[in-house]
């Protein structure tokens, strides 16, 4: 098994064709190797801002790519989305360092995506138990990695991941965590067909709900207010450079700095611009908001959102309806609207349940954090129930994978 500290010493190719055989025949734009490429070569996912990679990889004897995963050595838990900043202050208070941990995710990156990239099962459990070898070589002593880790943590995991990460799949014995997100999905309940325009989906919805998307729509469009959707290899300079404004404006709104910089963004549209759509509206010819997204011909991922005048309802036009729009229009399965936001439902989304798996290597944490896992667990099992009985459709439909 290599420990590659760059995406760029695994190839391109090989790396993507590994993507698409694990991910249905569809290149998922977040696990892209130009993905990866792109967040550590415009340093927002280096070692400097506390995360190292170390992707696994397991090459066949004719030197085949056969199985990947992409792997950080974090120094910290920002810009995950499955928080354990609780579990960390637990370690420090009993005198124990948390960080540095192991961590398997695309960074800044809260969604769905195969983690475990594999030619088949058997690759994938090689790689599975190359994973757990490393983790526990390296939560026991300095010579592997040249510091020791805490824990390890996969986050947002497919079927198959589970299958090779939790419980008995590995020596470790991960526990798994549970996640509510919000996603739309382009089926009409009453038919089990793809809906053919945003009006028979809004057909589908309950009365009041259908009420009020109408009244937010025509409340965004204000005179003078043009929107328009942007491709990655069509977008300008300027239209970037504006989206990027508006990224910033929103973290520094919430006294924080931005995750990612503008090369990254510039990089992605380059390497990738097929995938990427911005969504931009225009007051009398001025740009005044943005919206980010990824996509394949399967799946639609809102990213980000910023605007630089408050305007009303322009939030939702951009981020879920303009979405839907367009998922409709190009015949897109699944909207992943984002990590958090009860409000979504409101707008066609319903919860779904993500999972994540955990590795803690200290005997006397392992127990108490199991025994929280197991309470929060059930918790949010309730609370996913309960929210599917407040869905916004007619029938009273739930979101099903």
């Amino acid at each position: 098994m290599q420990i590659c500290q760059s995406i760029g010493e695994i190839a391109q190719a090989e790396w993507n064709s590994l993507v698409l055989k694990c991910n249905g025949g569809v290149l998922h734009p977040a696990l892209r190797h130009e993905y990866l490429l792109a967040l550590e070569s415009s340093g927002s996912a280096t070692a400097e801002t506390g995360w190292g990679p170390l992707h696994l990889a397991i090459h066949s004897d004719t030197g085949g790519l056969l199985a990947a995963l992409p792997l950080y050595l974090k120094s910290h838990s920002y810009g995950e989305y499955v928080f354990d900043w609780a579990w960390a202050q637990a370690y420090e208070k009993n005198g124990l360092r948390y960080y540095p941990k192991l961590l398997c995710a695309i960074p800044f990156t809260p969604i769905l995506a195969p983690k475990v990239l594999c030619t088949d099962l058997h690759a994938g459990a090689a790689l599975a138990q190359g994973l757990a070898q490393l983790t526990w070589q390296a939560a026991e002593n300095t010579e592997l990695l040249g510091t020791q880790i805490s824990t390890l943590h996969a986050l947002f995991l497919t079927e198959q991941d589970q299958q090779l990460l939790l419980g008995n799949a590995t020596s470790l014995n991960n526990s798994s965590r549970h996640v509510v997100q919000f996603h739309w999905r382009n089926q009409n309940p009453s038919s089990g067909q793809p809906f053919d325009e945003f009006d028979e989906f809004l057909d589908s919805l309950n009365q009041k709900k259908r009420k009020n998307i109408r009244a937010e729509r025509r409340k965004a469009q204000v005179e003078g207010l043009r929107i328009q959707r942007i491709h990655g290899t069509q977008v300008t300079a300027e239209q970037l450079e504006f989206f990027y404004q508006c990224y910033s404006r929103t973290y520094m709104e919430h006294f924080s700095s931005p995750y990612l910089n503008l090369k990254f963004f510039r990089q992605l549209c380059t390497s990738m611009g097929e995938q990427i759509l911005i969504i931009q509206a225009s007051l009398n010819e001025q740009p005044v908001a943005s919206s980010f997204f990824l996509y394949s011909e399967k799946r639609l991922y809102g990213r980000y959102w910023g605007c630089v005048e408050n305007l009303p309802c322009l939030h939702f036009e951009l981020c879920y309806y303009q979405a839907i729009e367009f998922a409709v229009e190009q015949g897109i399965e699944w909207f992943e609207g984002g990590a958090q936001g009860e409000h979504k439902m409101a707008r066609g989304l319903n919860p779904q349940t993500m999972v994540s798996a955990h590795y803690v290597h200290d005997n006397e944490f392992k127990l108490p954090i199991e025994n929280f896992l197991r309470r929060e667990k059930a918790h949010l099992q309730a609370y996913a129930t309960e929210l599917s009985e407040h869905t916004a459709f007619r029938a009273g439909t739930t979101l099903e994978e």
